[in-house]
């Protein structure tokens, strides 16, 4: 009887083996389920693109670009125009740090594809993001003249619009957006920064609108803080920089605007020597925040401390005016 049941084991473990090496990857599996799956079915079929892709796929998600990048090369060489292989691909490379390669793939695609809206989209992206803004509004305008309310497409054309100095084509671009997808701060971000600019008071509910949709983003408290801190309006300013520093203890730039406000509205030197102190400990080359303190201590009389940090901004910036105009003060 046992060496019936030995023989059953040896016959069945093969179809065992068989059937678990099988099991489908489905959308609802983790990602270490999906890989250790992958796994077994490469094992058996090591040749296989869609396998092949499917694991770069997860590797992209688990962020283990190298190994994703070798397996999505594996997956072209056997169908080098699969466009879903290349835009993975792209992305893989673009995360890796290796722009060009992403790039370069992305061309690829448009050959094989020159109306894809996701090709145009991704490349419209990535020559964005290498501010290479001609080229990037080029493939943008493709976009939107095929999808007029791409909301990505529309954001980067507006903020492109902005930084090329076009502030009412930018405006128009980043309202069309609010209108079209209310619940998108980026948008009434932007909107807030070009309206603070110019010191108009609709930066306020732009940018409170924004915060209201993503409450925990520091950019934007950053923002309106400046805006009351330019007018003079130190209380909201002072509470927005708490908050950022609740979030996100080493903001320098939230440690020296305190530091400015006690330092030049309060006139509470020791204060502002403190805020000054804790914006240098989070960012030592932060030029600005030396010389601050340096006029706090100057002002409170002790003219040694202020030499000392005076001296500190030039050597972060030997031309720094402010801190040669401080030692002249001093000596």
């Amino acid at each position: 009887m046992k060496n019936i049941y030995t023989y059953c084991f040896f016959v069945l473990l093969p179809l065992l083996t068989a059937a678990c090496s099988q099991r489908e990857v489905t959308d609802d599996m983790a990602d270490s389920v999906k890989l250790q799956l992958l796994d077994i079915n490469i094992e058996r079929d090591p040749d296989n693109a869609e396998l092949l892709a499917a694991r770069a796929r997860v590797l992209f998600n688990l962020q283990r670009m190298q190994e994703a990048g070798f397996d999505i090369t594996r997956a072209l060489k056997s169908d080098p125009d699969n466009l879903e292989y290349l835009l993975l691909k792209s992305d893989i490379a673009f995360a890796g740090g290796n722009v060009e390669e992403s790039y370069r793939t992305l061309e690829k695609a448009e050959r094989l594809a020159p109306t894809n809206q996701e090709v145009l989209l991704k490349l419209g992206e990535i020559t964005f993001y290498s501010r290479d803004y001609d080229r990037s509004q080029k493939y943008l305008t493709q976009v939107t003249e095929r999808d007029p309310n791409n909301r990505t497409a529309l954001f980067m054309k507006g903020f492109i619009y902005k930084e090329k100095g076009d502030t009412a084509s930018a405006v128009q671009l980043f309202r069309r957006v609010c209108d079209k997808f209310p619940d998108y701060s980026p948008a009434f971000e932007q909107l807030g920064v070009i309206y603070a600019s110019v010191n108009n008071p609709m930066a306020v509910e732009y940018l409170s609108t924004a915060l209201n949709l993503d409450p925990s983003n520091t950019n934007i408290m950053y923002a309106l803080a400046m805006y009351y801190q330019d007018r003079q309006e130190l209380e909201p300013a002072e509470t927005l920089y708490h908050q950022i520093l609740d979030l996100n203890p080493a903001s320098a730039d939230a440690w020296h605007n305190l530091g400015y406000i006690e330092l030049f509205s309060y006139r509470d030197y020791g204060r502002a020597i403190e805020y000054f102190t804790h914006a240098i400990e989070a960012n030592s080359q932060y030029v600005e925040a030396y010389v601050n303190r340096g006029c706090a201590y100057e002002l409170s009389g002790d003219v040694a401390k202020a030499r000392a940090d005076f001296e500190n901004a030039l050597t972060i910036n030997n031309t720094y005016q402010p801190a040669l105009e401080g030692l002249k003060r001093i000596k």
